[in-house]
């Protein structure tokens, strides 16, 4: 509650003083800085708690492997809606296009970044340590699977190394808790600043493409993931939603999708999934699993070239669909990727194009909300997905929390009982997990 009136209140200073409002951009911009700090620690806590338990290294690599692909099919399927869509509504026709607008789009592609060889050798941090200190999510779970798997070799001599790592879990999750308690004021400053920048005009005057892209990501998670949920897992989409509708509300306030990725592991792990699967498809879905990125790149690919009046032809749309699959992966963990990977993909792409993405500019920062709902959820349900397909999720957990029997423990973060020991997930080596006894909601073994 205090977050949707901190919320409102950062809009209505927006549009009554606007310099105030950008003035407050500090406020937001220092909440995103704290979630960021804990980003790298949970990762680590958490990957090398899941990896180290396991018996069995390969279930390790299929769990990987599982989610990788499913990532690479479902950014697919979200970059070809988007040009279903795109086609449909041809909501670029009727635009003009100043030398304003395109100086605009020639700085956005100076962001672009490096590529897909650049990306993938940035993974490799330049020290062991120096991916917990630098905030880059992919080299941290470089880092916690080496180390993760390291713990396992040792066997039972990597025990003390899992306490100890179990204690910093804790640690982590509690400070974490403390920075949340001012969401509220992150969320002011950041509404405040956005809405004092931009105002009403860019709304205004592009509403139809905003309102289009809005309505494809609705489809999409509503009609592709919900069925998909349905399907695999039998858990229905809003109710899975609902019990994350603290996160969304943080993302919408923030902008940003890395704001709930540590609560995104947290409850995914009470939710009743294991906490191998949690910590390597969570972490790589933020990277590689970003639906409402790739539904926003071929929207945003046909606004450009009908505003332009240079409509692509059927060959040259499945040609950047194909493009596009590449291009997101290498731009990926890039700050403002979804314009910065437009921007590179045009270049590349259709560069006489380039010049129309500055008729994003303006309204991407409204965009952005979309983009990081949908890729928020998608990764929910991915998780939910892999669980389900590696016989890693407990559908029992799962129907108590969703159902509200089994509330997640916002003090703390973590599921356990008092004695510090949290219940293990992790299926045995030799054949589907057992259900394990789950603490009662009293703190004390059921």
């Amino acid at each position: 509650m205090a977050v949707i009136v901190a919320a409102v209140a950062g809009i209505v200073v927006g549009f009554v003083a606007p310099e105030v409002g950008k003035a407050l951009k500090p406020l937001g911009t220092g909440f995103i800085g704290l979630i960021k700090m804990m980003i790298s620690p949970v990762i680590f806590c958490t990957i090398v708690l899941g990896v180290g338990s396991v018996r069995q290294a390969a279930k390790v690599g299929k769990v990987g492997g599982l989610a990788l692909g499913y990532f690479l099919i479902m950014s697919t399927v979200a970059l070809a809606i988007g040009l279903v869509v795109g086609n449909l509504i041809q909501p670029g026709a009727g635009l003009s296009l100043g030398a304003e607008t395109a100086g605009a789009g020639q700085a956005v592609a100076g962001g672009e970044s490096g590529g897909t060889v650049d990306f993938l050798l940035g993974i490799i941090p330049t020290s062991l340590f120096s991916a917990l200190t630098e905030g880059e999510v992919l080299q941290t779970l470089l880092v916690a699977l080496l180390v993760g798997f390291a713990v396992q070799a040792l066997g039972s001599r990597g025990e003390p190394v899992l306490r100890a790592v179990g204690m910093i879990q804790r640690l982590v999750f509690k400070v974490l808790a403390m920075i949340m308690w001012v969401a509220p004021i992150g969320a002011f400053g950041a509404l405040a600043a956005v809405v004092g920048a931009t105002g009403m005009d860019a709304l205004t005057s592009l509403a139809q493409i905003m309102l289009g892209f809005y309505a494809t990501c609705l489809l999409f998670v509503f009609v592709v993931l919900g069925a998909l949920l349905w399907l695999v897992a039998r858990i229905n989409i809003f109710s899975l939603l609902r019990y994350l509708g603290r996160e969304f509300l943080l993302i919408v306030s923030t902008s940003s999708s890395e704001s709930a990725l540590p609560r995104l592991i947290a409850k995914m792990e009470h939710v009743g999934i294991s906490r191998p699967v949690v910590g390597i498809t969570v972490p790589t879905g933020y990277s590689f699993n970003l639906d409402g990125t790739a539904i926003y790149l071929t929207m945003a690919s046909l606004f450009v070239a009908d505003a332009m009046g240079k409509p692509m032809s059927v060959g040259e749309q499945i040609g950047l669909l194909f493009f596009m699959i590449i291009a997101s992966k290498g731009a990926a963990g890039v700050t403002g990727a979804g314009l910065a990977t437009l921007a590179g993909g045009l270049q590349s792409h259709r560069p006489d194009l380039l010049d129309g993405v500055g008729l994003i500019v303006g309204i991407d920062r409204f965009m952005s909300e979309a983009r990081a709902l949908t890729n928020f959820a998608g990764n929910a349900v991915a998780t939910v997905l892999v669980g389900t397909w590696t016989r890693e999720f407990d559908r029992e957990q799962a129907r108590a929390v969703l159902s509200g029997q089994r509330p997640f423990d916002e003090a703390t973060m973590l599921d356990d009982d008092e004695s510090g020991d949290a219940p293990d997930r992790s299926a045995p080596a030799d054949g589907p997990r057992q259900e394990a006894p789950r603490p009662s909601l009293a703190g004390t073994p059921a």
